[in-house]
């Protein structure tokens, strides 16, 4: 049978049916009486498979090279070739995963579990192949099912990909493999399915994931993804510990010359992240695309700003945290603010997201390698609060379906609801990744340990863990 409406509709939340509410006139089709002409058969819309069949490609792109590179740079000479490779062989697991259960766990399903997670009815894809579509929001059109699983599975590629940068240089290779595993099984794959899951024509016709019945709008995962990853990275930062001379040998970025095109390829390829979330080449995929670029410039303008205000120079370094703070916090939001407001959203994130990179984390003493906490779990907070605000219309944003009515007429029940809308889920998410990720790197720990011997940490993680070196003079 056709690919339900759940993993479309689940992608975009609540607020996407505002933004295309015409498109929304079979729920009332639904209401007529029965003598109504039946439904068109879905068709597959070639354009919109077209632009999926890139955007996958180009969220891929964010993971190898991209975000590869873009820690690679900022680790040790020593270390370099142990972060491409956790990233690569990250990426790999995951999507093996994903296919075998992780894809029915996050969008099917859950019975009497299915606020929290979904149940096993496609695991192995059973029942997904080249016939199954999965309905776009124009009517009777439709993309393949296969396609919508492929862009779900770099989603689920690079977020336990994200972590490893808070504990570079310390980790045990096979303590990143397991823990990977676990995390997907039991973090990631529950919160996709709490934010994203709509099992029905409306919010009150069908089984929805936890935070989504909220009323919590997260358009390409700034919940699902980077807060998720950001609690992670700072739980595995302080429960594997510091690194061996930590705040006494220097340990600066060996090659800001990688980072800064790791976080270029990041940036080109968080338009199939961002405007790829839509599931349709429309304007909405524009409006996505467009706050994807000016958010990502504010942000970066407002990171030189804040740095030149407080050390007097700005640095590439910086440059580079504030692309990805504004890529994160735009993250939530593309689809359903206004470039406007986008631009704004981008200089409010880059001085919170210094201030925990260069004064929180010293405060702590926590030592988060890339700053996956303080860009990503702090800008992916921000992103979710602030979606809640310039969704407004008043401010630019494309209001929320109003679920009260019967209806799908786009409305705005005002900031205060759905910013405490908003604040549910960034609670439920940080409980639920944080509590959930203490057990697993325990587990993780006790299993295979979680960090290399001394030796080997001084050593470097190139030559003790995969006998090869990054550069030879």
């Amino acid at each position: 049978m056709p690919f339900k409406r759940i993993s479309t509709l689940s992608r975009l939340g609540a607020g996407a049916a505002a933004l295309l509410a015409p498109a929304f006139a079979f729920a009332q089709d639904a209401a007529a009486p029965a003598v109504a002409a039946a439904a068109p058969a879905m068709t597959v819309d070639k354009g919109d498979t077209t632009w999926m069949l890139i955007s996958t490609i180009l969220v891929l792109l964010m993971i190898v090279p991209g975000l590869a590179l873009f820690y690679g740079g900022l680790v040790r000479t020593k270390n370099m070739l142990s972060v491409l490779m956790q990233v690569m062989m990250i990426a790999a697991v995951a999507m093996i995963v994903w296919v075998t259960y992780g894809y029915s766990l996050a969008f099917t399903d859950g019975g009497s579990m299915n606020s929290f997670v979904g149940g096993f009815s496609k695991m192995f894809l059973a029942g997904v192949d080249t016939t199954t579509l999965s309905e776009s929001f124009t009517k009777g059109s439709a993309i393949p099912e296969l396609v919508f699983v492929c862009f779900q599975m770099t989603f689920a590629a690079i977020t336990p990909a994200l972590i490893v940068g808070a504990f570079a240089e310390r980790i045990k290779f096979s303590a990143v493999i397991l823990f990977t595993i676990l995390w997907l099984t039991f973090v990631y794959f529950p919160i996709a399915h709490m934010v994203w899951f709509w099992g029905g024509p409306s919010a009150y016709d069908g089984p929805t994931g936890l935070i989504f019945g909220f009323g919590a709008i997260d358009f390409a995962g700034g919940t699902v993804v980077h807060i998720n990853a950001g609690i992670a990275g700072l739980v595995g930062a302080i429960m594997v510990g510091k690194r061996t001379g930590f705040g006494k040998d220097m340990m600066a970025p060996h090659s800001m010359t990688l980072t800064m095109v790791g976080a270029a390829l990041l940036w080109v390829g968080w338009f199939g992240f961002n405007a790829g979330s839509n599931l349709e080449s429309n304007a909405y995929a524009a409006l996505a695309m467009i706050n994807t670029f000016v958010a990502t410039a504010a942000a970066i303008v407002g990171w030189a700003l804040v740095e030149n205000f407080t050390r007097g120079k700005a640095s590439m370094l910086g440059a580079a945290s504030g692309a990805v703070a504004g890529l994160v916090v735009i993250t939530p939001a593309a689809g359903f603010v206004g470039p406007m407001g986008a631009i704004i959203m981008g200089l409010i994130v880059s001085p919170v997201c210094y201030f925990f990179v260069s004064t929180v984390k010293n405060k702590f003493g926590y030592d988060d390698t890339a700053d996956v906490f303080g860009v990503h779990g702090v800008g992916g907070i921000i992103g979710a609060l602030l979606t809640g605000v310039f969704v407004n219309p008043a401010l630019g944003g494309a209001g929320i379906v109003d679920y009260s009515t019967a209806d799908f007429a786009a409305s705005y029940a005002g900031t205060a609801t759905q910013v405490w809308a908003q604040l549910k889920g960034v609670l439920v998410t940080v409980a639920w990744s944080g509590i959930g990720s203490i057990i697993l790197y325990k587990i993780v720990d006790l299993v295979v340990g979680l960090r290399v011997p001394v030796e080997a940490e001084r050593e470097g993680l190139d030559l003790a863990t995969h006998g090869e070196a990054a550069y030879h003079s």
